[in-house]
């Protein structure tokens, strides 16, 4: 086991001692970065950057070329389980993922199977060992997936949507078919998570974008249930190393205390949640990742820096906190606005940690 030279995210995830608090950007790799738009150019669309490891591994390391982040996402989409299902993944311009093929027939759903992912999706796992390889153990490589439900509303509805009517009219009126559904995925989620981590991930993180929508009974049932299924199964320890597990509800600040029940090592936050009364409710059960509004990166270095100083603040002292933005970092985001968050975390963490 070769050791990593910045290995402060997993500490931190496994609330470890730490000198300052880590911090890494929800898609760092993206549209706001001149570079990563002309790769994507090269690819000529987003699944062929996605498809193409190469490509894949330039566009993840980018973020990190040009800001000291303490951890390297895996460059790729939540949609490619479906994708590997059949389901006929594309993106249009300005619409974000479409499905060919959703799953609006009880038969398709009926014969629903779980992809194999050395097989089905060998250009994720292709591209993580080459990230792997590239960040020659400078910082750690995070995998990630959607969650089951998440993953669900998109298969059903056929790309993203306003309301939910599908998948929700499902839901309620033929239950047993969306569990169908979920347990394909969760059996899905559970496997290209654990060929991640045997490609090179050492931290794994669940997006569950939509579980939000759902009503407080709803959730427990159809999204958190299947996300404790998928905990349940990873691979925890690889290489002599922990796996930590970071769990990503957004808009599930009402549900902190049972998402911090599921397993995972750590909760991500969305920035409508204070982070100490959040560190109050989970107590010392689980590391917590956010939770900057990625509006605030809109503004001027001086606020970013005051902004982020709240936020440490409100956490407090200790380890166990990632810092993160509390969704994706937007497209029209100035670069010099997001070093400055990163050069934030840095400096003004460091009194929160005991040397």
């Amino acid at each position: 086991m070769t050791k990593l030279k910045n290995d402060t995210f997993l500490r931190a995830l496994l609330r470890q001692p730490t000198e300052y608090t880590p911090v890494w950007m929800m898609r760092q790799a993206g549209r706001y970065l001149p570079e990563y738009r002309l790769t994507r150019i090269r690819a000529h669309d987003f699944l062929g950057l996605c498809k193409n490891p190469d490509l894949a591994t330039e566009a993840t390391l980018q973020p990190l070329a040009r800001f000291p982040l303490d951890a390297a996402i895996l460059f790729s989409d939540i949609l490619t389980i479906p994708d590997a299902m059949g389901l006929g993944l594309y993106f249009s311009t300005g619409e974000g993922p479409k499905f060919k093929r959703p799953l609006h027939d009880e038969r398709e759903i009926r014969n629903l199977v779980v992809p194999d992912p050395n097989v089905h999706l060998r250009y994720v796992m292709d591209a993580a060992s080459q990230i792997r390889k590239a960040l020659n153990n400078e910082v750690p490589l995070i995998g990630f997936a959607g969650s089951p439900f998440t993953l669900a509303c998109y298969m059903v509805e056929g790309g993203s949507s306003p309301d939910f009517v599908r998948v929700k009219t499902m839901l309620y009126q033929r239950p047993e078919l969306l569990h169908h559904i979920l347990d394909v995925n969760a059996r899905a989620v559970t496997a290209y998570l654990n060929a991640q981590i045997e490609a090179g991930a050492q931290a794994v993180m669940i997006f569950d974008s939509w579980g939000g929508a759902l009503s407080y009974a709803a959730f427990q049932e159809f999204s958190l249930a299947y996300m404790k299924q998928i905990v349940d199964g990873l691979i925890r320890e690889q290489d002599g190393a922990r796996v930590p597990c970071i769990g990503f509800t957004k808009g599930g600040g009402l549900w902190l205390e049972s998402i911090a029940d599921s397993g995972c090592d750590a909760i991500g936050l969305d920035w409508t949640v204070d982070i100490g009364e959040a560190r109050r409710r989970v107590g010392d059960k689980v590391a917590l990742q956010g939770n900057l509004d990625p509006a605030v990166l809109f503004s001027n270095p001086e606020t970013i820096r005051a902004e982020v100083g709240k936020i440490l603040h409100s956490y407090g002292h200790g380890s166990g906190h990632v810092f993160n933005l509390g969704h994706g970092i937007s497209q029209f985001t100035q670069p010099e606005n997001a070093a400055a968050m990163v050069a934030a975390v840095h400096e003004l963490s460091r009194q929160y940690h005991y040397h």
